[in-house]
């Protein structure tokens, strides 16, 4: 099939080249992602399978969707956020690698779920979710389609508390692997990638300096631990709000102040939500905050910063520089909104590093291959990443680094599977 015989909705084919550099720029960090490339091509286990994937369309998915492709999976491709497609590597993925995609940053809701219902119209076996969407949207309206579902991949937390509310209601009926909650994914994507890359996002906005700011993360899972390390470590104050009292205690203990929102808002400089709940900042966090306060979210969708009452509460709308919006309120104050509340390192950077999303996409692509081998074995439900594939990928990150470690000696491993010895 030729590039231009497939069917897609990008910006500009044109911008190809160009995508093609970062993406394989990208790829200089990716080695693990890489082997598996490799062994798909010679095994092909996705051979026959036809494979919808909503994701950030990045550099870094697109290593994923050219590994999918080379295991033998005849793979789709939307955005999961309108604001995090880069055009010019949605280009190159038709362009060059004959994978149909569907993504244009900045694509208004509208055509965001027309995109979903092509996803669906590819009636795949496999999908790929950011948030399940496209998920739920089959549960909903495309109930004839479920027997054509060997089983899902999730790789945010956002989607796993939706999977696991639709396992409650009996209507998660297929098989769904929780990507997210894999060690070599949460502990490095979402501490680390997250870490870093909101606050590559903010700066890139802003052009602040965060040495001397207050700081309020709200939420200390992964992602929050991460904002808040990389924001200490840049010198700003860090309070963190929390409704979780042992993810709270673990933040005093870890050097931060944590207080509830109303208290954090008239401290704060800056505020970053990434807690996957909606409207964590609203109205009286708004009226308490100092004037030029800035707000952003690098949770998942824009409902956690209830802008709807932001608007409500507004004079004038003003766009200052690239994705960066001024609110001035009717009180006189004004409050500064970063990536139209969407993830800021999305919608105002790139995402996570691609040495991080090497695991992430990592977990994915074993994923696929474990829903694949292990058709009509599953349960219905949620499923933990296998340990093995976990330790496979957390060693071949390993050795791509040229990293050694230790190994037992047989007398450590008698030693540890023995109630017998005494200490």
């Amino acid at each position: 099939m030729t590039a231009t015989a497939i069917k897609h909705e990008i910006k500009d084919p044109a911008l190809a080249p160009q995508g093609k550099q970062r993406i394989d720029w990208a790829g200089r960090e990716m080695p693990v992602l890489a082997q598996i490339r490799d062994r798909f091509e010679q095994e092909k286990p996705l051979a026959g399978i036809k494979l919808v994937a909503c994701c950030h369309v990045t550099t870094e998915t697109a290593h994923l969707a050219i590994a999918l492709k080379a295991g033998g999976a005849d793979a789709l491709l939307i955005a999961s956020n309108p604001l995090s497609t880069q055009d010019d590597v949605a280009a190159s993925l038709v362009v060059d690698h004959n994978i149909p995609v569907f993504a244009i940053k900045g694509e208004d809701a509208e055509t965001y779920e027309r995109h979903v219902q092509i996803a669906l119209d590819h009636h795949p076996n496999i999908i790929i979710d950011d948030g399940s969407d496209v998920v739920a949207t089959l549960v909903k309206e495309r109930q004839d389609q479920l027997p054509e579902l060997i089983g899902t991949n999730e790789e945010t937390t956002t989607g796993i508390v939706r999977l696991r509310a639709m396992f409650n209601d009996g209507v998660l009926t297929f098989p769904a692997m929780n990507v997210n909650d894999a060690d070599t994914k949460h502990f490095f994507d979402n501490r680390y990638g997250t870490g870093q890359s909101t606050l590559d996002g903010i700066i890139r906005a802003t052009n602040m300096l965060l040495a001397g700011k207050t700081l309020v993360v709200a939420g200390y899972g992964w992602c929050g631990k991460g904002v808040a390390l990389r924001g200490r470590g840049m010198g700003a104050n860090v309070i963190v709000t929390e409704i979780d009292p042992v993810r709270a205690i673990e933040a005093v203990m870890d050097g931060f102040r944590v207080m509830p929102m109303e208290e954090a808002a008239p401290l704060g400089n800056l505020f970053v939500t990434v807690t996957g709940n909606k409207h964590v900042i609203r109205r009286e966090h708004f009226e308490a905050m100092k004037d030029g306060a800035i707000v952003c979210n690098s949770g998942h969708f824009d409902i956690e910063i209830d802008l709807k009452s932001l608007k409500e509460m507004t004079s004038e709308v003003k766009t200052v520089r690239p994705f960066t919006e001024q609110y001035k309120l009717n009180s006189g104050k004004s409050v500064i909104v970063l990536g139209e509340g969407r993830l800021v390192n999305l919608a105002a950077a790139e995402g996570h590093p691609s040495a991080v999303m090497d695991m992430s996409f990592a977990n994915q692509a074993l994923a696929c291959e474990y829903l694949v081998k292990n058709k009509g074995k599953l349960e219905a439900g949620l499923h933990s990443i296998p340990e093995e594939i976990d330790r496979e990928i957390a060693s071949l990150k390993l050795k791509a680094m040229g990293i050694e470690m230790d190994t037992l000696t047989p007398e450590q491993i008698e030693y540890i599977n023995s109630w017998q010895s005494g200490t």
